[in-house]
């Protein structure tokens, strides 16, 4: 294995374990100081720039428009992961405790931007996306999948918006005033904001498997690659579904389909994918169709 190969597996192998292990320290360890995780979380940043350098440079170098324009959506899709894994140093929200949510308020407020400055970046990576998968065969399902996303996006942002700066007022009132619970005039609005995951939660599942469906008509991936991602993503619209009295593991797994991080997962591991087929294909003439260049890759 030379040099190059080499470079471009470990940088693969590093970017997908990034999820799995932010994810792990999120819900498996929990809060630890800023003073620990935000070293930690730039050093990681940066070895995902250089990751991700490694593996979108043959596109960026090749001079073909269109390459560029892939790697770039691509790249979109990477970033919010760049951004969330920090959130695995802050361990879950306190929801149901006032007092510490106060103490921590900065990064809880922290938490939220990132989020909404992840959807940001999906939204407009699978914008790309769909510019260039208008002219395949995928395009019926693309345009399915961008207006499902689009949706789920703005639903998110608001819903993001609730829980980062509504949630810290009821909270703070609840602190000042010595309550154990919250107040009679927050229920109708917490009881309504229980809808908006779970609208946005399968419109960004759903828009996800209608995007991987394009990418298999157009043949820029293979066949198990795209089932695989749908299947996920169904996986998750029917999890999200599922009320949280059911029996565990069911409960557990239902509660993990729900976390906002998670949306950005399928995503994620579609844009490294996206990046390999990229770097394995000869550079192609302006005029030639970007479905003819991805034909039976992985």
């Amino acid at each position: 294995m030379n040099t190059t190969v080499f470079k471009r597996k470990l940088s693969e192998v590093y970017l997908i374990l990034v999820p799995i292990l932010a994810s792990a320290a999120g819900l498996g360890i929990g809060h630890v100081s800023y003073k620990i995780y935000l070293p930690v979380w730039i050093i990681n940043v940066c070895l995902m720039a250089a990751a991700t350098w490694v593996l979108a440079s043959p596109g960026l170098r090749s001079g073909d428009l269109e390459k560029k324009h892939i790697v770039a959506g691509a790249v979109l899709l990477i970033l919010p992961w760049m951004f969330i894994s920090m959130i695995g140093g802050m361990g879950p929200p306190p929801f149901g405790q006032p007092q510490i949510w106060l103490s921590l308020v900065t990064e809880q407020e922290v938490r939220y931007i990132i989020l909404i400055v992840a959807a940001v970046s999906a939204a407009f990576g699978f914008a790309v996306l769909r510019e260039k998968l208008k002219t395949s065969r995928g395009n019926l399902y693309s345009k399915i999948g961008f207006t499902a996303i689009q949706m789920a996006m703005i639903i998110f942002i608001l819903d993001m918006i609730f829980l980062g700066w509504y949630v810290e007022e009821v909270y703070r009132i609840m602190a000042t005033s010595s309550l154990t619970h919250s107040p009679e005039w927050a229920r109708p609005m917490n009881n309504q904001s229980r809808i908006l995951p779970i609208v946005q939660d399968s419109l960004a599942f759903t828009g996800t498997a209608a995007f991987a469906s394009a990418l298999k008509l157009a043949g820029w991936f293979k066949s198990a690659a795209c089932n695989t991602y749908i299947a996920f993503c169904l996986l998750g619209v029917i999890l999200n579904l599922l009320p949280p009295s059911l029996p565990e593991p069911l409960a557990t797994l239902s509660f993990i389909a729900t976390i906002p991080a998670v949306l950005f997962l399928m995503p994620y591991f579609m844009a490294i994918n996206l990046l390999k087929v990229v770097a394995k294909q000869p550079t192609t003439r302006p005029s030639d169709a970007i479905p003819e260049c991805f034909v039976h890759n992985s």
